[in-house]
């Protein structure tokens, strides 16, 4: 076996001190960016991750699993809707800390932002490190150049990862060192373990429920198809519509991403006009969540004007009103069997790479017309 990269080989790479390797990782802020630049660019080209043992853990194991989160995360104090706390929160009881969170949990209104898919998953695989007695280290951050990632994998014996639009490589790097599990991810070479759902199987049962039930002939997808995901459940209700002899779009009608500050211009375009289809298929409950307030705003009614569906089967989608038609993924497994794959690896009683597509459960409720249904 090649002799694995250590700090040394990176800083001779790179020009520099071991420390100021070191720094790169653990305490970016004290080095110029230009020279953590050089140092993250020598640790990419050398495969080189920091070891956990190499800090003087015994018999070079941490006892930790770790997960994290590349851009799938969205800040409840940010989202559309929710309210600031208020400046005088009133006479509540306990310090200030504990007034200003109560009041700041009274005043917000918006369910939509918690718990979601992320959430139920990082749960699951709570749940299940718990059970096995193993710390957890979670950590989140934005795709650029992995120095998130790789830091948190120099203390963690394994890690399951929510990639982002950036992550397949700085992920391939990681898992040459340690076992690594990605969610919602395509199966590739390499040597990163999956695990997924069936996105295309409950997209094609969502279309054809619409089209066998409802008789709608006219359906339409909204959200990019940026994540995997999201482009595997177009590709699935475009699928059903071919086979049940309905023209099937050629392109996303609305590719409006998660978080957008101008959310739906297309759909908007299409109210003003007249011309919105009578069913709109969405890349996930939170497109869907977002979705029917603005065309409640619009003055339109779900599911008598228009019939909305999602996908990930959140919290949210069951009070919402009308209730969501989803299909519900099983988040709690996806996030224990996670956890099952990273153990199996480091007790070598896997065998290659693991790639596991769970099954999922359409529930039809009232905003497709249907009665709620749990």
């Amino acid at each position: 076996m090649a002799k694995r990269p250590t700090v040394y080989d990176v800083a001779q790479a790179a020009g520099v001190s071991i420390a100021t390797v070191s720094f790169s990782f653990r305490q970016p802020e004290r080095v110029r960016e230009s020279t953590r630049q050089a140092v993250l660019d020598a640790a990419r080209a050398l495969n080189y991750v920091p070891s956990a043992s190499a800090r003087g853990l015994a018999g070079g194991r941490t006892g930790a699993l770790g997960l994290y989160s590349f851009d799938m995360l969205l800040e409840a104090a940010g989202s559309r809707g929710a309210r600031p706390v208020r400046e005088d929160p009133g006479p509540f009881y306990g310090g200030d800390l504990a007034e200003r969170a109560f009041a700041d949990d009274a005043d917000s209104e918006d369910f939509r932002v918690f718990p979601l898919y992320v959430d139920e998953v990082q749960r699951g695989f709570e749940l299940e490190c718990a059970r096995r007695g193993r710390a957890l280290l979670i950590g989140r951050g934005p795709g650029g150049d992995g120095a998130g990632v790789i830091d948190i994998a120099s203390r963690v014996d394994g890690l399951a990862v929510f990639p982002g639009a950036r992550s397949q490589e700085v992920l391939d790097q990681v898992a040459r060192r340690l076992p690594v599990v990605a969610f919602a991810m395509p199966y590739g070479p390499g040597m990163l373990h999956h695990v997924r759902v069936d996105n295309a199987g409950g997209a094609r049962a969502l279309t054809e429920h619409l089209v066998r039930t409802h008789r709608i002939d006219e359906i339409e997808f909204v959200g990019a198809p940026e994540m995997t995901d999201y482009a595997e459940r177009f590709d699935g209700m475009r699928d059903a519509l071919r086979e049940l002899g309905l023209p099937a779009p050629q392109r996303v009608l609305d590719p409006t991403p998660l978080g957008a500050e101008d959310p739906f211009p297309v759909v908007r375009d299409l109210v003003t006009s007249g011309r919105l289809p009578r069913a709109l298929v969405c890349a996930s409950d939170q497109h869907a969540l977002d979705l029917v307030s603005l065309l409640r705003r619009l003055g339109l009614s779900v599911p008598g004007d228009v019939v909305v569906t999602g996908f990930d089967g959140v919290a949210a989608g069951r009070i919402s009103s009308p209730s969501l038609t989803t299909v519900r993924q099983p988040m709690e497994a996806m996030g224990r069997l996670a956890v099952d794959i990273l153990m199996n690896s480091l007790a070598d009683d896997v065998s290659g790479v693991v790639d596991r597509t769970l099954p999922v459960r359409p529930l039809y409720r009232e905003s497709c017309g249907c009665a709620w249904e749990r």
